[in-house]
């Protein structure tokens, strides 16, 4: 497909943070001051995840209000509409955006209002996942996530777990994500594999992890390939952010070939439309330059996109329909 082609084919994306997603517009008017393209995207000399991870801190500090809330997810929908994204799941960290003023319940609510108007007004069917935070306390993070339980089925489709993987690996975590499968009955993804450690992948697929965030790290892991592959999990693959973050040091190296030679349920994803400064269309160019991805891989990785997804049977189907059209 060339360049036109790519942007106006209907796709997927399960892998998008609403703060890293804010457009440059929208920061500015939450902000009511010029914003450097320097300021919310990283350098091409960005040396690791958490030096990535520090261009948050900006729309962070925009998020606090029911207003910019749901305004925010209205922005990353018709950014999306710009490119025929026709469904996605948007992704935050709900407790960063608590205040006095603004406590958890109002704050999931905010968003999925924004999401709400976002479909409304651009046609774009949509599910939120909610974030817990590495290195935050535990019971704050099931306290967050039995909120948001009273949304699942109403704008929330799932939960995740974000943040630096490195310091705090999936084995602190898998007590809380067991409650979270077999008490609070939620969908789940993981962050994990994006910073070198496989076994943080192994962990969260035994936790109970319905697709993998990241997951580069099962390269070369043949047992790891064949539990997920067995699991039927989906691995959300975001080419320009792994590059970025140092997850892989060059494109010439990234695995997708080889997961996809393994049957894995691959999808390709933005991370952060902003923070990358990319588009679904940027990275599914940059897999047919990097990885020789063909039209029909790129329908392959359309329909794992959605076979992994969070949405209903009817929005699953009414989504393959559209593919096949």
């Amino acid at each position: 497909m060339k360049e036109e082609e790519l942007r106006a084919f209907p796709k997927v994306e399960l892998h998008c943070h609403l703060d890293g997603s804010l457009s440059r517009s929208y920061l500015e008017k939450c902000l009511s001051r010029p914003v450097s393209k320097a300021e919310i995207s990283v350098s091409e000399d960005c040396r690791n995840l958490e030096e990535y991870l520090e261009k948050f801190d900006l729309p962070l500090s925009c998020l606090h209000t029911k207003e910019a809330l749901s305004g925010a997810a209205e922005d990353v929908l018709h950014t999306m509409s710009q490119e025929n994204v026709r469904y996605a799941e948007i992704r935050f960290a709900p407790l960063k955006s608590v205040t006095d003023e603004l406590d958890c319940a109002q704050v999931i609510e905010a968003v999925l209002d924004g999401l709400k108007k976002g479909g409304e007004a651009y046609g774009i069917k949509s599910g939120l996942i909610v974030c817990t935070m590495r290195g935050d306390p535990k019971e704050e993070n099931y306290e967050m996530l039995k909120t948001a339980r009273r949304y699942l089925g109403k704008g929330v489709c799932g939960a995740d777990l974000a943040g630096a993987e490195a310091s705090y690996p999936m084995t602190e975590y898998r007590d809380l994500f067991f409650r979270v499968k077999y008490e609070l009955r939620m969908p789940f993804t993981i962050h994990a594999g994006e910073c070198g450690n496989a076994d943080n992948i192994m962990e969260a697929l035994h936790a109970g992890a319905r697709r993998i965030g990241h997951g580069i790290a099962m390269a070369g892991h043949t047992e790891i390939k064949r539990m997920t592959r067995v699991l039927k999990a989906g691995v959300e693959m975001c080419p320009s952010s792994n590059l970025q973050t140092k997850a892989v040091t060059d494109l010439a190296q990234y695995p997708l070939r080889e997961f996809l030679r393994e049957g894995l349920l691959v999808s390709i994803n933005t991370d952060n439309r902003t923070v990358s400064d990319t588009s679904l269309t940027k990275e599914l160019r940059l897999m047919q330059e990097a990885c020789n991805v063909t039209d029909e891989e790129i329908r392959l990785l359309t329909r794992n996109a959605v076979q992994t997804s969070f949405a209903n049977e009817e929005t699953k189907k009414a989504l393959l329909k559209e593919l096949e059209a």
